[in-house]
């Protein structure tokens, strides 16, 4: 698992904010030391920088891959590298996520390209439901633009990145299994539930239509699985549930896994998560990921059973 690494070294935090009276006043900087936005002949490039460390980079170069495939349209965002001029050596991706991918070792370059994308942002405004990444960067890019953007309706700022690219340690439990879409009414309310009770509020509270439709591709796509059970009245329900939220590079990264709370306490999570990671490198990718708050120390303990390492720290700022 070294090669996936991403070690974090001292004094790689930028600057602090501006003192006061400094508030949207940014220095003249040489041009290496700015951002710009990216066109599709940049993404070659880009897509080398985020090779670098596929874990990590994994939601960006999803993006990226599609924007390469179909335009930036398609991928709903846009990329900025870093510098203006000369070899990519660091990107971000600005979509419903900012996610900066900063594979550089030496702190005061890293600094330089956070503030590079900093200054991007501040003049683009928010845009996206969060900030995501390695932990240094995410919070080093949030920190420089706290000033200007809203307050952050929470900051969870230690989420170990774990992966493995093995066969788990557990056996797999035999009922888990891609969903259908004609299972669409089943998974999304196990869906909703499962993202009301992580980040607090109801993906479809005013609507939702972009998120039943995120939902429906990943089912389409073969990246939803399912435990189902009967309910109590003899009917289809979703004891487990996980979705792939991004394949590239080699690596499937799962999100939204969540057990229905009847059934918590039994190990289903563990076995739900083997037959997972068992069908996603039979057929989809390699490595599988995820990350995970810190404080959830039930969920990471059941991460470590089924065969995942950490390789990495993870932050992310919701708005």
């Amino acid at each position: 698992m070294a090669r996936w690494r991403t070690p974090v070294p001292a004094g790689a935090r930028p600057n602090g904010p501006p003192q006061p009276g400094e508030q949207g006043i940014l220095p003249r900087r040489d041009e290496r030391d700015l951002a710009r936005a990216l066109t599709r002949a940049d993404l070659s490039q880009a897509l080398a920088v985020c090779a670098v460390d596929p874990v990590s980079s994994v939601l960006a170069t999803a993006r990226l891959e599609i924007a390469a495939r179909a335009g930036f349209g398609a991928a709903a965002g846009q990329a900025w590298g870093f510098p203006d001029v000369g070899p990519l050596e660091a990107v971000c991706w600005a979509g419903a996520n900012l996610v900066p991918v900063i594979p550089l070792t030496d702190p005061g370059r890293r600094a330089e390209a956070v503030a590079a994308f900093a200054e991007v942002a501040r003049v683009h405004g928010r845009r996206s439901s969060s900030i995501v990444g390695e932990q240094w960067a995410a919070l080093a890019l949030w920190e420089h633009l706290s000033p200007y953007w809203p307050p952050a309706r929470d900051v969870r700022a230690d989420q170990p990145s774990m992966a493995i690219g093995t066969a788990p340690a557990l056996p797999p439990e035999p009922t888990v299994r891609r969903s259908v879409p004609a299972e669409l009414g089943l998974v999304l309310p196990a869906c909703v539930r499962m993202f009301t009770e992580e980040v607090g509020y109801s993906p479809v509270a005013t609507g939702g239509s972009a998120y039943a439709e995120r939902v429906r591709s990943l089912i389409t796509e073969g990246r939803s699985f399912v435990r189902l059970v009967p309910d109590v009245g003899g009917n289809p329900a979703v004891a487990f549930k996980a979705e792939l939220g991004a394949v590239a590079g080699g690596v499937a990264q799962v999100q939204g896994v969540w057990v229905e709370p009847a059934f918590r306490g039994r190990g289903w999570s563990e076995s739900g998560m083997a037959a997972v990671v068992t069908a996603t490198r039979a057929s989809i990718a390699p490595v599988v990921s995820l990350y995970v708050n810190a404080y959830n120390e039930r969920a990471v303990a059941a991460y470590r059973r089924v065969g995942f390492e950490q390789v990495g720290t993870f932050a992310t700022v919701l708005f």
